[in-house]
């Protein structure tokens, strides 16, 4: 898979393209401008950035009022700070008073890896999920990046979207298209799918790859939308393949493979099922890739998950 930019860069980029035609778009930040590549978007229009110092709650307040005048709002910030010290704005300044804001977490998931478990954001799509009237989106790579951006601009909701820091490989030919609550089938496969989302889907791309060159036949699906969930989707992979695996990187409570486990339960569909996140643990401190091997969310570790869990839905 050819590597492109990160998905913060692409955000960026993003965002500059629509503000060149909207002076009503503005980027409210908490000293995040370097950390969400914003840099470029502040100098090319510094009259559309409101910088808010390390303020995440304050952040969040200045957002919602400036886009009930009806600026289009995106508030940029750390994720593990964004979705706890400024829950309850999100909550209620948000999302309760309906206000179209774009909530952007970056630096999401263990990205900020070797600073430990306070700098972790492994709880946000279990919160933000139960949060009426918002929509959250964890694009894999650049192209699911600048639509879910300019779907966000668009809407005109409330929108959490997440990202990491990684530069992310290019899943998607000419031609791919993007809708907010409707998943993206990369491949089909009848042994084993991997249903994965955000920064995890490359690592299933890999895995499937390899578990191909054993004669498996293996499909991957994006959800780049938590919410709404396109239950649809994993229902249709579970009818068809043998075994389902969620990937994300977030705590195994409350995320894609809970909403995966539901959606199956709820509709009566039985198929060997493995939710691969980050447990319950004191999380290990170390680089995303180090955190991510150590956890099976790899392409050798999902692969042997896919290999043991085939096994049990032979034997069952």
């Amino acid at each position: 898979m050819e590597t492109g930019k990160a998905n913060l860069e692409v955000m960026a980029d993003t965002l500059m393209a629509l503000a060149e035609h909207d002076r009503d778009l503005l980027v409210v930040t908490s000293d995040s401008r370097g950390s969400g590549k914003l840099v470029p978007f502040a100098n090319a229009f510094p009259d559309q950035v409101v910088e808010v110092g390390i303020a995440e709650q304050n952040l969040v307040g200045i957002a919602a009022g400036l886009a009930s005048t009806g600026k289009k709002v995106f508030a940029v910030s750390p994720a593990c700070f964004l979705t706890a010290r400024s829950l309850e704005q999100i909550k209620n300044d948000v999302a309760y008073s309906d206000q179209p804001v774009t909530v952007v977490g970056i630096s999401a998931g263990v990205s900020y890896g070797s600073l430990g478990t306070t700098h972790h954001s492994l709880h946000d799509y279990a919160v933000m999920r139960t949060i009426n009237n918002i929509d959250v989106l964890a694009p894999a790579d650049n192209f699911e990046t600048a639509e879910a951006i300019k779907a966000a601009y668009t809407l005109r909701r409330p929108v959490y979207v997440r990202f990491g820091k990684q530069a992310m490989p290019h899943l998607y030919g000419p031609g791919a298209t993007f809708e907010v609550g409707k998943a993206n089938v990369l491949s089909q496969g009848a042994d084993v799918t991997f249903v994965a989302t955000g920064e995890t889907v490359p690592r299933a791309v890999q895995a499937a790859a390899v578990l191909e060159g054993e004669g498996l036949s293996c499909g991957v699906i994006s959800v780049h939308t938590l919410k709404p969930f396109d239950a649809e989707a994993v229902l249709d992979a579970a009818e068809n393949t043998r075994a389902l695996i969620t990937v994300e990187e977030h705590s195994i409570f409350g995320g894609l493979g809970e909403a995966c486990a539901s959606a199956l339960m709820q509709s009566g569909v039985r198929v060997p099922f493995k939710i691969v996140g980050l447990p319950d643990d004191h999380t290990v401190t170390g680089s995303q890739n180090e955190i991510f091997t150590h956890y099976g969310i790899s392409a050798d570790g999902l692969a042997n998950t896919a290999r043991q869990l085939l096994q049990v839905g032979i034997t069952a």
